[in-house]
């Protein structure tokens, strides 16, 4: 996890959608990259769009998007920030965040609304579960990318929402990151059709705070099922950025997760895992 990744697994695919072009790492099969006719072939697997943290897709989200994959799907990672695979140092790592701040695609502060980008991510969604078939999408968004998961349920193949320390609004501890109206339609959308959120924080998380959580709770009533872990929990041995300026848990399924058995933040994979198997599969 100290080293580079060359991500030599995953297929690197320019998706054009909305006159917007991005890099996307598939990997398992299921998907048109990987040769099959989707539409839920014989092969076909559903689909889970994996969103990196901050600052970028480091070798911690590339391990998360195998574990994925190896539970029997088919994964579609965008490339939202930074250099893909490598294990930044503090001094980019901060750069990608200041530039990704000011960016027209995220809105990180309070008072701006939806993050334009969930526009692109649910046409990604929507073309995955065309190319793979099955009765639904899942999606995780974590960090700086946390609530665009729920944001992706105004595309009606999302079915499996993970939302995981999220962190927008920067500067509101209570802020959500999603337009009032928006929200409506995501509890509208749960409550229909018997959906639910999973999310996922530290207790001490400086950076997804327990009044976002409130917030969303508020929001959503029942259908948002939290976690909170121990900071006890949390992996200490980090990479640079995260030394420097993740100071407090926060990652709990990447940078601060602890694979050994019986660690709580194994068991929050593994529930992701089996969430998204009860909803796809």
């Amino acid at each position: 996890m100290h080293a580079d990744d060359l991500l030599t697994d995953f297929t690197p695919r320019e998706i054009t959608l909305n006159d917007v072009s991005k890099r996307v790492y598939v990997t398992g099969s299921g998907g048109v990259s990987d040769g099959s006719s989707g539409n839920g072939g014989s092969d076909s697997r559903p689909a889970v769009i994996v969103m990196t943290e901050m600052p970028g897709i480091s070798p911690h989200v590339a391990r998360f998007a195998r574990w994925v994959r190896d539970a029997g799907f088919t994964v579609y990672m965008p490339s939202l920030f930074g250099r893909d695979g490598v294990v930044a140092t503090a001094e980019e790592g901060a750069a990608v965040f200041q530039k990704a701040c000011v960016s027209a695609e995220f809105r990180a502060f309070a008072g701006k609304g939806t993050s334009p980008v969930t526009l692109w991510l649910r046409a990604l969604a929507k073309l995955a579960h065309a190319e793979c078939g099955g009765p639904g999408v899942g999606a995780i968004g974590m960090c700086f990318t946390g609530n665009f998961a729920l944001s992706m349920m105004l595309e009606p193949a999302v079915l499996a929402p993970v939302v995981a320390q999220p962190s927008l609004p920067m500067d509101d501890p209570a802020g959500t990151g999603l337009d009032a109206a928006d929200l409506q339609v995501v509890r509208q959308r749960l409550e229909n059709e018997n959906l639910t959120v999973m999310a996922y924080r530290f207790e001490g998380d400086a950076f997804c705070r327990a009044q976002r959580f409130a917030a969303f709770s508020d929001a959503l009533g029942e259908r948002f099922v939290s976690r909170v872990l121990p900071d006890s929990a949390a992996n200490q041995d980090t990479a640079p950025f995260f030394k420097r300026y993740v100071t407090t848990p926060h990652s709990v399924v990447t940078a601060h997760l602890i694979d050994e058995a019986g660690q709580p933040t194994l068991a929050a994979r593994d529930e992701i895992l089996a969430f998204f198997h009860s909803r796809l599969v």
